[in-house]
Order: structure tokens, then sequence, then C-alpha cells
């Protein structure tokens, strides 16, 4: 929408009342901290997720949350609405969130075939209500992992969630069992149970695959009219399916050819829901076959025959280091530009199809024997979506850098460690430890002993500096965190001693530094500020301005600080140009302590050079 229709549009609301659309719920107030160039519906363009004032858009946080595998709350991610509300505050000022996938169940939507649980999905879509309030942006994923719960028995060593009891009762499946199985992941290729139902499902059988597209469609639905209009602008899209495979493949095909022939015509079909469910204007964000980019198991896929999907698809993937969970197979931790290539593949990908990228999953195990690795291999696949290139090389290649990469870690759960799961609906099997599933235990969050949410993995490197919004095309960005290993701090990109007066000014500190191309919209460019970069001791040096302890936001500031949307108590830093297709840049760092005006332009004269050196 051009700036001028959406000011206009913004009196009218301030002087008639909320603004209704038939169908939806009613209106909420605007969210708290909001500005004029805040909530606009998000789209895809020129491979980018963009905003309704053409900005270019990142999109980082977590999952919410694998609770919705449990049964304790019935497949809900949360207890309730008020714990809903406090892990969307905790997300967004602890671990620095913009965004959510928001999974829901199949089982529960649907535990009688043909009729939908409004009561499930009402209690659902109020907790997807509560991150929305905050200002953060949400993608729902229908989420499945070893097809259902009910294919296992009730003393087995694992379990699954997904498709409802009644979907499984149809195939008559042989007892499940996963042989000599070290991880729950391998019964996805070793337990015959699950091989038989994944194949049922892509094969159509029994209709269930027409079962769920029905429920889908209908729960897209109902959300879509229960949330109010600006709830839904907030709604960035649907996940159709999780970790799609195929069980077992026909005689003469394979993972490619299960892609063209199975994967993608469901995906058109979900597509096809969305649009009878009202939710033609945003994406699909599809996966490709569970292993097409593994680092032990790799199967050949990524939608290689789809052709080009264009913008109504998010090209969305997921990404965990195989070899390093294993404990056997990497040994050591992870270093630095680890992931690059990796992510690279991901970027490329999405381009080839003619979208954008998303990495919906990606962590690491915080207990167990490979738990130890976890703030490297964190630390290296951040960097990863930040930056085409390692730090060690990222100050003398930055023209290589971007773009910047969205992502989900998995996973935001406040009930970490206080589950009170009966496996398989088993009394004697009682989990309450870590994730309460299958022995996972990825959560960044828990609550204390006074019910308060406290990060479980090192700030610096969860609550970390992005763009949010670049006003125009992001040409590099790198964020050095300063994370922790223990007590030894990990700098994995330094800045050089050909820039001195740079190198002073961060010190010891954190910063990132980001390089754009001005665009011809009017709203400002947007990095999150994490907590670590209070406004007394955050230093900007940018060719727009210096400034130290930046002051608040104005349209005529070019260099300014304010709240984030949702009243959460994050922040973020506002930079304005004023011109179009012309590079700029900003560093952003919290390692100075009142610097001088000399030091500020002497560094500020030193990235000049930099950016004429690299960027002509």
């Amino acid at each position: 929408m051009p700036n001028i229709r959406l000011r206009l549009l913004t009196v009218l609301v301030v002087l008639f009342g909320s603004l209704t659309v038939a169908g939806a719920g009613p209106a909420t107030a605007a969210v708290p901290n909001s500005l004029w160039f805040d909530g606009t519906a998000l789209t895809v363009s020129n491979g980018r997720f963009v905003d309704g004032q053409g900005r270019e858009v990142v999109l980082r946080g977590y999952n919410v949350s694998g609770e919705t595998k449990l049964d304790e709350n019935h497949g809900l991610p949360f207890a309730s609405v008020a714990d809903a509300k406090k892990s969307a505050t905790a997300l967004r000022a602890l671990g620095g969130g913009n965004s959510v996938r928001f999974l829901l169940s199949w089982a529960y939507a649907e535990p009688v075939r043909g009729q939908l649980d409004t009561a499930y999905l009402a209690a659902a879509t109020a907790q997807l209500g509560a991150f929305l309030d905050a200002g953060i942006r949400v993608y729902p994923d229908f989420h499945q992992d070893l097809y259902s719960r009910y294919l296992f028995d009730s003393d087995s060593w694992y379990t699954g969630d997904g498709a409802p009891q009644w979907a499984v009762d149809l195939g008559n499946y042989p007892d499940e069992s996963c042989g000599i199985c070290f991880l729950w992941g391998q019964n996805i290729t070793q337990n015959g149970a699950v091989k038989a139902a994944q194949y049922d499902f892509w094969h159509n059988a029994h209709g269930l695959q027409d079962s769920f597209l029905t429920t889908a469609q209908k729960t897209m639905a109902y959300i879509k009219q229960n949330l109010s209009a600006e709830q839904f602008t907030g709604v960035l899209g649907f996940d159709p399916y999780n970790e799609p495979y195929a069980g077992t493949y026909d005689s003469g095909q394979a993972s490619r050819t299960w892609e063209r022939d199975l994967l993608w015509p469901f995906y058109v079909k979900f597509r096809a829901r969305m649009d009878a469910a009202g939710w033609t204007d945003k994406p699909a964000f599809v996966e490709p076959n569970l292993f097409w980019n593994g680092n032990v198991s790799k199967e050949e896929g990524g939608l290689l025959d789809a052709g080009a999907i264009g913008s109504r698809y998010v090209f969305n993937t997921h990404f965990y280091d195989q070899k390093a969970i294993s404990g056997v197979l990497m040994w050591g931790n992870a270093s630095d530009g680890q992931y690059v290539s990796d992510f690279a593949t991901v970027r490329d990908r999405a381009s080839a199809l003619g979208t954008t990228a998303i990495v919906s999953e990606f962590g690491h195990p915080l207990n167990g024997s490979t738990a130890g690795k976890a703030p490297t291999v964190l630390k290296a696949m951040y960097q990863a979506l930040d930056s085409r290139v390692k730090g060690a090389n990222w100050w003398t290649t930055p023209a290589t850098s971007g773009p910047v990469l969205s992502g989900s870690q998995w996973q935001w759960d406040i009930h970490n460690g206080r589950h009170s799961e009966l496996m398989n609906g088993n009394p004697d099997k009682v989990l309450t430890t870590g994730d309460a599933w299958n022995d996972e235990d990825l959560s960044a969050v828990r609550l204390d002993d006074s019910g308060k949410a406290v990060l479980r993995q090192d700030a610096r490197l969860l609550d970390r500096v992005y763009p949010s919004a670049t006003s125009g095309s992001t040409l590099a960005f790198t964020y050095e965190d300063r994370s922790r290993d223990g007590s030894t701090t990990l700098t994995w990109n330094p800045v050089p001693s050909s820039l001195p007066n740079v190198s002073s000014l961060v010190g010891s500190g954190q910063y990132s530094l980001l390089v754009w191309r001005s665009g011809s919209g009017s709203a400002p460019t947007e990095l999150h500020l994490p907590a670590s970069f209070p406004n007394a001791s955050t230093t900007v040096v940018s060719d727009l301005g210096t400034a130290y302890a930046p002051p608040a936001y104005t349209s005529a500031t070019p260099v300014g600080t304010t709240a984030e949307p949702g009243g959460t108590g994050s922040r973020r830093l506002l930079l304005t140009d004023t011109d179009s297709a012309t590079p700029h840049y900003a560093l952003v760092t919290n390692g100075a302590a009142s610097p001088s005006a000399t030091v500020l332009n002497a560094a500020k004269s030193e990235l000049a050079a930099w950016m004429a050196s690299k960027f002509a």
C-alpha cells in the first residue's frame, strides 16, 4: 500500500473507529508501540519477504511449541492463554524474536473423522492471538513426527504425533518396532508401521489425504474468522506438513520423483485449500523431502522439478547437524563458517524456485552426551543465517555476504522440565524432564521456581542484532555476538587491524555491520537491538550520521531508537535515508564508553573508505 494511502487509512481509523472486515472477529486495539510503518502484511517479492512499505523483512524467532506433540495439554502449545502471553512477552524481550512457527495438531483438530473440534481450535486461536498481540508474526504448522502417537504401543521406547487415532485404525498397520535404534528419528526409515502409514497418507489410501486437506481448510477458515482483521494481517502463511517423507518408495521411484509425483501435487492441493479459506494473499511454507539436505542421511530433492513456484510459496526447510548430534561422526565443536555452505544451498535452491527461504527448524540438544557442542553449533548456525561468508573472510569479501536468511529455532517451551506427560497414555511412564518427548531437550527457555521465564542458553547467542526490515536491499550483514562456550568467549569475526579506529571503538564488545542499497520508500531501516545494547552504551557509526546513546526516533532523525511493537520492552534502531539506489552502512556496537566525536569521525572515515573499496 503506498505510504499516502496508509497514512490516510490511519487518519480514517482514528476518526471513525476500528475498521471491520466481513467474517472477521471483533477488532482489537492497535499493537502497543506501533508506528505508521508497522503491522502491514508480508508478501514475497523478488525472492524476499517484503512488508507494505516495500522493505525487505527478515524473520527470526522460535517454534512454539513442542508441547503440541504431547497429550498433557491436549495438543495445545501452552497450558493456557496466560501462559501463551507470558511466553510471547519473554520471546520478544529475552529471545529477540519477531516471528514464531506455531504448531497445531491434526489429531486434536479432527479427533472424529469429519468432525472439527472447535473447542480445540478456539483455544489454539486464542493462544496464537497472544503472539500477534505482542507484535510477533505467526505461521501455523500442522505438525507430525513418525506420523502418529497412535502407532506406538503403551510400553514403546518411542512415540509420535500428528494423525488422529481413526486414521491409524484404518490402516491395520503392523506392530511398531524400530529394531536397533539409537535416535528416535531412525523410526522414520526403520519402523515398519511408521513407513506404511506415511506411504498410505501420500497415496491417499482410505481418503486420508483428502480428510487432512478438508480439516486444514476448515482450520484456516476458523482462524481467519476468529482473529481480528489486524491480527490476521500478522499471520504470515501456513506450513502444510512437517518433515515430509515417503515412508516407502514405489518400484522405480526415488526421492526426487516422489517429490515430483506425490509431494508437490499435495502442496498444489493445499494451496487451493488456502485460497478457499481466504488465505489467498499468504504463501504456503512448503518443505521438501526431510533428508534433502541432511549431512548423514541424504536423498536427492529440494523440489527440483517443481519449476518456478513463485511468490505464492516459500521454500521452507530444516537443518540439524546429524554428525554433531551423533557424537561419533563429528569430534569436537563447530567452528567459524561450518554451516555457510549448507545454508548457501538453501538460499540457492529458493532462488532457483523463484521465491524466498526460511529455515523453520534448527537447533542442537541441550542435554545428553553431545550437549557440550551446542554453544558452537548454534553460533555457527546463526552465523550462516546472517551471511554466506565465514567470519575470517567477511571483511575482505563482504559483497558475497547477503541476503540474510530467515529462521525459527527449535524450540521455545516455557514448560521445559515441568511436564507431566503419560507417554503413549501409559500411567507408569510419566515424563517430566526436558521436552517430555523421545528424550529431547532443546528448549531455549524455561520457568524458574518463581514462575519467571529465563533463558537456558547464552543470551548473547539468542538475543541478536539482525536487520528486521531493510528499506531497499541488503548487500551484506554480519553480527559478532561474542557468545560463550563455557568460560570461553567466541570471537569468529574480529574487526581487522586495517581499521584501527573501528577496532578500538568495538573493543571487546558485540558489534554488527549492515550494508544496504536504499529503496524508494520513506519507511526507515530497522535493526533489532538486544537487551545487551541499552541506549546508554549503544554506538552507531553510519554514513547517515554517528551517535552515542542514539536519540529517540523521529522522521527527521536519521539515526534513532524506539520500542518494538507489542509493549514487551524490546527495542529497535531506526535508520532513515532520503535517497534511492545508494549504498549505505551502519556499524552498531556496545563496546565503547562515551567515545569522542573525533573517534566517531575517524571510524566513519575508515568505514567509508572500506565501503568504497568493497562496494564500488
